[in-house]
């Protein structure tokens, strides 16, 4: 008995395996290129949300002290009431410790404001050294 319709092949041919691993290889590879620069500007912009909660809690501070905290203070004194003052209200954060930045490096507070308007507050970012343009802070324009 002879057949008249075609064979059906099985199957795929070692090249249409190869054509499909070698796009999947290529999308999994543009794939881990944006999730790894999307981490860092997840830190970043966590990073510059926690010197916004800063600003509003240093704020809140002065209006209650009548003054920021001092350098010998710094931010511990928006969840700790440092010198005893029955006007201090807080505290001023949520967490009863004074967060880490995204990189688990202390923020820095400065009460002089020489680059913010009234106080410096930042992180000194990815690299971990002050002064270089990776710095986050109230004073930088995205920021605030």
């Amino acid at each position: 008995m002879r057949r008249t319709s075609m064979t059906r092949r099985a199957g795929f041919t070692l090249v249409e395996l190869i054509l499909v691993v070698t796009i999947l290889g290529i999308m999994a590879g543009v794939v881990a290129l944006n999730v790894r620069g999307s981490g860092q500007k997840a830190r970043v912009n966590a990073a510059k949300t926690q010197i916004k909660t800063f600003e509003t809690a240093l704020e809140t501070f002065d209006i209650h002290m009548g003054r920021y905290p001092t350098a010998d203070e710094g931010l511990k004194a928006l969840v700790e009431n440092l010198d005893g003052s029955p006007d201090w209200a807080g505290p001023y954060l949520r967490s009863r410790e004074v967060p880490k930045d995204p990189w688990k490096r202390d923020y820095i507070y400065n009460p002089d404001g020489t680059r913010g308007i009234d106080f410096d507050v930042y992180s000194v970012g990815p690299d971990g050294q002050d002064g270089t343009e990776d710095d986050i802070g109230n004073w930088t324009e995205d920021a605030q």
